[in-house]
Order: structure tokens, then C-alpha cells, then sequence
């Protein structure tokens, strides 16, 4: 299994930015694939969450109407947007497959770092 996120950044507050995550190794269509995210200190959170059709998502409250989630089946990857973005929203942003609410694959991608800041 490889995942391997890119896209992060710095940006000003209220700026926007694409994330990606191309995965292989497994059946891609099988798997709900989410994002987390993990700010200095604090414990991964999960973030946003697709079907594996990708149709159904899902969001944590503190992005819902600022972050959309999709994916591409044809090229298995999964994509976040990150709009209207905050300071808070500062982390390292990792994608994992998603199943009864808990990644699936225990190796993580390196991660991509999005940074909010003036």
C-alpha cells in the first residue's frame, strides 16, 4: 500500500488551496478514503470522509462548508479542497483508507503540510 499526499503550503487566512492523494496497492473502489490532519502536538483528527463511489461525505464540523472531498476512481486518487482557510486549520494533512471509523492501512504517506499564516 502507498499513499502518497502533495499539494500543502503556505497561505494567508482566507486563502484556498488543492490537496491530492494517489494511492495504490489496493482496491482503491473498495475503500471510504478520508482525511486526517495532525497539528504540532495534538492527536491526528479525522477530517472529511468519501464513499467509495463517491457519492456520500462526510465532515468534521470545524470544515464543513469549507472543505470538499472527492475522488477519482479512474486514477485512484482523492482529492480535498481547502477553502476559507484559518489559522487553526494549520497541519500535517494525511489520507488513509476509512473503515468502522478508523484508517485502515497502519503505514501513512509522508503527509502534506498546510500552513495558514499572515
Amino acid at each position: 500500500v502507498q499513499l502518497v499526499e502533495s499539494g500543502g503550503g503556505l497561505v494567508q487566512p482566507g486563502g484556498s488551496l488543492r490537496l491530492s492523494c494517489a494511492a495504490s496497492g489496493f482496491t482503491f473502489t473498495s475503500f471510504y478514503m478520508s482525511w486526517f490532519r495532525q497539528a504540532p502536538g495534538e492527536e491526528r483528527e479525522l477530517v472529511a470522509t468519501i464513499s467509495g463511489a463517491g457519492f456520500g461525505t462526510a465532515y468534521v464540523d470545524s470544515v464543513k462548508g469549507r472543505f470538499t472531498i472527492s475522488r477519482d476512481n479512474d486514477k485512484n486518487l482523492v482529492t480535498l479542497e481547502l477553502n476559507s482557510l484559518k489559522p487553526e486549520d494549520t497541519a500535517v494533512y494525511y489520507c488513509n483508507a476509512l473503515k468502522n471509523g478508523q484508517p485502515v492501512w497502519d503505514s501513512w504517506g509522508q503527509g502534506t503540510q498546510v500552513t495558514v499564516s499572515s
